[in-house]
């Protein structure tokens, strides 16, 4: 690109340079990749449009520009993206979050309040399943995550009516499936910290991208290495909710470069119809105690009837939901237990 001499002029060579290139959303990256470099965000970056361009970031400036205009996701340049208004880590041993994802958590979120107003469970004698920020089965290497605070222990529920006994409560446990960067397990904990919130990943290296997350932002997650349900074998399970690869294999090839060449296949590739994750989830449902009251997914546009019947063929849940996304496609299906 040729010299510029202001920030404003920067911001618009790049724009034009990766319009050329054929990237997805130009300025945008241009100013994702701006902010980056030059430390500036918000009201900070506007008001510097027309300071000089700092020699002392050239470099960088001309490197991340490089690689976007190559096709590689800005989010993977500058590291990070922000998903539910926090900050998250982004490698390429994770899916990137998308904003559509954040709907599946404000539904989760919202129905769980719904059956459980006090947020939490009564359970007899049941033992909480305790939760730690270790990594189970060869987990990622150093991956770390806070261990879950006191305040969430169990405690004495309210004499029942009739049996006028007490019985013991147990928190609510959330078990996300295909943890990535942990953007719903950490969003979920955050949200509701007197939840015990598990994530389960086959890749070391997504869990450890999830632990940094998870330390980020302060929140307890029990991070477990394994596929689908099997780690989470005899686990008492309140909540089900994933994110899983949803995406036909045979599709794979005509989607963007962005992410056909950059984000992880597997993350990406849910069999030939994309519909695997959701059979295998429901095949293995026998391996928790009982099945989730709550039961929510993600999915790909024109999969919303498939996953909704292979709900109801359960028959666990006496109330499924479709939830759409911004632009009207059905994009979540959930299962309610009353």
């Amino acid at each position: 690109m040729p010299y510029v001499q202001s920030i404003r002029e920067a911001f618009a060579e790049a724009s034009s340079f990766l319009a050329g290139h054929g990237c997805v959303e130009p300025q945008r990256s241009a100013q994702l990749l701006l902010e980056h470099v030059l430390g500036l965000s918000g009201a900070a970056y506007y008001m510097a449009l027309a300071d000089p361009f700092p020699a002392a970031v050239k470099d960088a400036w001309e490197a991340g520009i490089t690689r976007r205009a190559a096709g590689e996701p800005v989010q993977y340049i500058i590291g990070e993206q922000e998903f539910y208004g926090r900050a998250f880590e982004v490698t390429p041993d994770v899916l990137i979050p998308r904003p559509e994802t954040e709907l599946l958590v404000e539904a989760i979120l919202r129905y769980a309040a719904e059956l459980w107003p006090d947020r939490m469970v009564n359970a007899g004698a049941e033992t909480r399943v305790a939760a730690d920020s270790s990594v189970h089965a060869g987990g990622a290497a150093g991956a770390e995550a806070a261990a879950p605070g006191t305040e969430a222990g169990g405690k004495e529920a309210s004499p029942g009516s009739g049996a006028g006994d007490a019985r013991a409560a147990r928190p609510l446990t959330a078990v996300d499936i295909g943890a990535g960067s942990g953007a719903i397990s950490v969003t979920l904990a955050a949200e509701a910290p007197a939840w015990v919130v598990c994530a389960g990943d086959i890749s070391p290296g997504a869990l450890a991208v999830a632990a940094r997350n998870a330390l980020r932002h302060g929140t307890a997650v029990d991070l477990r290495l394994g596929d689908l349900l099997e780690p989470f074998a005899g686990m008492e399970t309140d909540i089900l909710v994933s994110n899983p690869p949803y995406i036909p294999g045979g599709d794979i090839a005509g989607l963007q470069r962005e992410v056909r060449e950059h984000e992880p296949r597997t993350a990406l590739d849910g069999g030939d119809d994309g519909l695997d994750p959701y059979r295998r989830m429901m095949e293995q449902l026998p391996l928790l105690p009982a099945p989730p009251r709550l039961v929510g997914f993600e999915l790909g546009q024109g999969q919303a009837g498939q996953v909704a019947e292979l709900l109801k063929a359960a028959g666990h849940w006496n109330e499924i939901v479709t939830v759409d996304d911004l632009a009207g496609i059905p994009r979540h299906v959930l299962g309610i237990a009353r």
